[in-house]
């Protein structure tokens, strides 16, 4: 008989349930309005496109690349190379979507985005002092991820417009000043999941600035940064990257669809041997990958390489219903809040959000505590699911707010969402506040 002793540390965290409490929770109750799951939403998707990829992939194979039937059906259907084979098309993508100008060697095609993540931690976190700095709140993936290989989390604040860049630099002294060492640092910079935020580009420089006096990594996540909702984009840290300081993850979960479990990661620095010789970075990911899952889905990448070869080799300009859509869906969640949420009422002055300016979340505080509790009671009584912030953070944080997703619902299903998640609050702060009167007096 096993015991939890036999198995790894990191089974025992909570951290690790939160993905299947929020499941759970959402198949107990299949009728209520979920602002809790980052979907985009399926309006996009059309299951007879997918044969029309391929078939632009295998025409792009052989009459741009040259290559015989027979070798088109050896990539297709064999194990393939390791680091992927679609590099090429990636590299054509990245400069003409985000001015990210890279050699096709330098890209590794990962099984999503997450092992991209999961290759970075292995690869570059060698030694016990070396420590992970991540934004707070932040992403589970990547705090997950670091937990299950036994890497040291330092957490850094976000303030409304972003990372603390002086708290950051505070937080890298410190961490040397304990005999640790600062090896790299995971940032989502546009539209940042929970939160929404995002980086100043003044501060992007000042950041990249940084990691290179204090020799430390970035690990440039951007899910997101297709669904701008005002202004114009925000050049991306690896596109302002020449020192090679950033490593790039992305993905097609949100730009095509999560079913293809497709993302990549650009790793172009360079490693010296023990002869002297250098080699890329991206390679030493290679020998990790050959263990870990072998290769990429060679279909899948078939897939996003018809994509891109029928969309002129991008995928910006093929989204663009796409983030007009997640744009309205934003404004449509702020407008509600705002009608629902009415400064004139007592129970709602206390009720906060901020107001992103592109991606799928936002973030409300509250005068009371939420917890799985309120959640419970929201999805049974009101019909509404969110997500609790607590979630995203390390140790204490997030107590008093939650987290909502509008990229799966309709504009319709937000506005009767948001009504239901007002009159739960509204019943919620009432009744606590009243609590707390009693027991005052």
């Amino acid at each position: 008989m096993l015991t939890p002793d036999h198995l790894h540390a990191s089974l025992a965290d909570p951290l690790l349930d939160v993905m299947n409490f929020l499941n759970e929770i959402a198949i107990r109750f299949p009728a209520a309005i979920s602002f809790a799951p980052g979907r985009p939403n399926e309006k996009f998707y059309d299951s007879r496109q997918i044969a029309t990829y391929l078939d632009a992939y295998q025409r792009y194979l052989r009459e741009e690349r040259g290559l015989s039937e027979a070798k088109v059906t050896s990539l297709l259907f064999q194990y393939g190379r390791t680091n992927g084979h679609i590099g090429e098309l990636l590299a054509r993508m990245l400069e003409k979507d985000e001015g990210i100008l890279v050699a096709p060697e330098s890209i590794v095609v990962t099984v999503g985005c997450q092992e991209g993540m999961f290759l970075s931690l292995r690869a570059l976190f060698s030694r016990p002092e070396d420590v992970l700095l991540v934004g707070m709140p932040c992403y589970i993936g990547i705090t997950g991820a670091a937990r299950l290989l036994d890497i040291t989390v330092a957490p850094v604040p976000e303030r409304e417009d972003g990372l603390d860049l002086d708290a950051l630099e505070a937080k890298v002294q410190a961490l040397r000043a304990e005999g640790k060492r600062p090896r790299a640092l995971y940032l989502v910079a546009d539209f940042a999941n929970p939160s929404g935020r995002s980086l100043p580009e003044a501060s992007r420089q000042r950041l990249l600035d940084l990691a290179a006096r204090e020799q430390f990594l970035i690990l440039e996540d951007n899910p997101y940064g297709f669904f701008s909702r005002e202004g114009s984009r925000k050049p991306t840290l690896k596109s302002m990257d020449e020192r090679q300081q950033v490593i790039y993850l992305g993905s097609f979960s949100k730009s095509a669809f999560p079913g293809l479990r497709l993302g990549y990661a650009v790793v172009d620095q360079r490693v010296t041997g023990k002869d002297g010789k250098t080699h890329l970075l991206a390679d030493e990911f290679s020998k990790i990958k050959s263990l870990l899952t072998v290769n990429t889905s060679s279909l899948c990448q078939a897939i996003v390489g018809g994509m891109l070869v029928l969309n002129g080799g991008g995928l910006l300009e093929a989204n663009q219903e796409a983030i007009r859509f997640y744009k309205d869906n934003m404004d449509a969640t702020l407008q509600a809040l705002e009608r629902y949420f009415p400064r004139s009422e007592a129970w709602a002055r206390d009720v906060t959000w901020n107001v992103p300016d592109g991606g799928f979340f936002l973030v409300m505080k509250l005068p009371i505590e939420v917890d799985e509790a309120l959640l419970e009671e929201s999805a049974r009584d009101f019909q509404v699911l969110w997500t609790p912030m607590r979630y995203f953070y390390l140790g204490e944080g997030g107590e008093h707010e939650l987290r909502l997703s509008c990229s799966y619902l309709t504009p319709e299903q937000i506005d009767v969402g948001i009504s239901r998640l007002a009159r739960h609050l509204q019943k919620a702060v009432t009744e606590r506040r009243s609590a707390r009167r009693a027991l005052a007096g």
